[in-house]
């Protein structure tokens, strides 16, 4: 049975192209050693077309039934992260593949790397194809919508363990560069499956790799060579854009530097971008502007939920320009009429969230204000998703969804797979401890439909938290979109 497995996994490396033909006795060494076999019996079935997450599965048991790991998500992940690094090029291999390709052009180079990083495993396919994915159609275009099931829950036990494991500081953090080949344990991810690409930007060592999780299509990291936290200046826009310029089928944004706005993980510098036009990249310029000194260059507010000045020029510099000058403004800019305070007691409050592009040969850059102050009212934060939203996303607006995609909490999927069935058969929500947080939303929204069935109920459920999210985003606008909003946001940008 191990050797029959440890053959179809072999075989699926060498058809994905991550081991070559002449590696596969070295390979299939490699997978007896990490079981402690000795013996290898070749089986008489060739194998093709291999499904690699019944071929782990079939690993994973056998290690289990001989006592090697515990049968747990988080030990099974560990141990299947190490036995998919035996099928797996060096990092000196893949960097030089990388670079031969780059040489035929961008995309022919991350058309490469994307594919290794999911034949490798490190993106789980058969994990993020169970996403809920859908669009719902919004006045500010079509909005992407997504409950995260990728990520696996761990067990009781293995948060026992995590608990009482020994506190480690290597690598520092997820975004590490250490993190390539590090083996993991069971309060850190395995990444030995895990590959880096060199890039420079800024004229320092950075790192360029995909999310493992793919809330979007090729979904990329770009992270500081160094663990140093997040800072949005003049050097962040200029390494977005020395990013797009090497890459300019990709975006490239930043989430904002302060905590609420912010992403995250504040404390490694780090850009996320990708191959993928969000809602906002396609939302139009709604009121034009010129900025002194840059009547040069196309201004404009976007017609967006959240408070966006657009930016646009064929030289990047003149963007990078204006850009540091409007973030130098905002970070001291007041408006009391408009709530709007650079600091309170010291804490300053404003900052901006950037996303950077090159649309055919101009350059945009899409500049987000934002301010994290709290209130009593709003303790968590007045530019946040307000208490009245919080069965459906409590979560910070980071980059992602100031962009227009929602990513939304596991939790969603049952709950709304049973406040639809309360809602068909007419049950009183608020009597089911589960759903009862999404009793007064339902009432909200009930009186529009004119009978809930088993067909329509699903499609109700997922519009109704795609125009929730809507007001989310609006919870986090600066500047609504209310005429009042707008000649406070021309306020601000005639103050530039």
């Amino acid at each position: 049975m191990l050797s029959e497995s440890i053959a179809k996994l072999v075989q699926y490396g060498i058809e994905c192209g991550l081991t070559p033909e002449c590696e596969r006795t070295y390979t299939t060494n490699l997978l007896l050693e990490a079981f402690g076999e000795d013996e290898y019996n070749a089986p008489a079935e060739e194998f093709h077309n291999v499904d690699l997450e019944s071929t782990l599965k079939e690993l994973l048991d056998e290690a289990c039934s001989r006592g090697i790991i515990e049968d747990s998500i988080v030990y099974r992940d560990l141990f299947d992260t190490k036995l998919m690094n035996c099928l797996m090029p060096r990092p000196g291999q893949v960097q030089k593949e990388f670079a031969e390709k780059y040489e035929q052009s961008p995309q022919a180079a991350t058309d490469y790397f994307y594919k290794l990083s999911q034949d490798s495993d490190y993106i789980r396919r058969y994990r993020v194809c169970k996403d809920r994915r859908w669009t719902v159609e919004s006045d500010y275009g079509t909005i992407d919508i997504t409950i995260n099931l990728s990520k696996p829950e761990k067990d009781p036990k293995a948060i026992a363990a995590a608990k009482n494991a020994k506190a480690s500081s290597y690598p520092k953090c997820l975004l590490c560069m250490e993190n390539e080949g590090y083996a993991g344990r069971v309060n850190h991810p395995a990444r030995e499956n895990h590959r880096i690409i060199p890039v420079t930007i800024n004229n320092s060592n950075w790192g360029f790799q995909y999310s493992p999780y793919v809330y979007y299509n090729e979904h990329c990291i770009v992270f500081n060579g160094q663990h140093v936290p997040m800072k949005i200046d003049e050097a962040a826009f200029r390494k977005l854009f020395d990013f797009v310029k090497q890459f300019p089928h990709y975006f490239l944004g930043s989430n904002a530097d302060l905590p609420i706005v912010g992403g995250s993980i504040l404390s490694h510098d780090h850009f996320q971008g990708g191959h993928y036009t969000f809602a906002m990249a396609k939302a139009p310029i709604e009121i034009s502007v010129t900025i002194p000194g840059y009547e040069d260059v196309e201004c404009g507010i976007v017609k967006w939920p959240l408070s966006v000045l657009r930016i646009r020029h064929k030289d990047e510099q003149r963007l990078i320009a204006l850009a540091t000058h409007v973030l130098n403004v905002w970070r001291g800019y007041t408006d009391e009429d408009a709530f709007i305070f650079a600091e309170t007691d010291g804490e300053p409050h404003n900052t901006i969230t950037p996303i950077a592009r090159k649309c055919n040969d101009v350059y945009e850059l899409d500049l987000t204000l934002r301010n994290n102050i709290t209130t009593k009212e709003h303790p968590l934060g007045v530019y946040h998703p307000h208490a009245e939203y919080h069965n459906i996303k409590k979560e910070n607006i980071g980059l992602i969804e100031v962009m227009g995609l929602a990513v939304l909490p596991a939790r969603l999927k049952e709950e709304m797979e049973l406040l639809g069935e309360y809602l068909v058969e007419g049950k009183d929500i608020a009597s089911n401890e589960v759903i009862a947080k999404h009793a007064d939303w339902a009432d909200q929204f009930k009186h529009k439909y004119d009978l809930f069935t088993t067909e329509n109920v699903t499609g109700i459920l997922q519009d109704e938290i795609g125009q929730t999210f809507v007001k989310v985003l609006e919870d986090a606008g600066v500047y609504k979109c209310t005429p009042e909003g707008r000649e406070a946001f021309l306020k601000f940008i005639n103050s530039l």
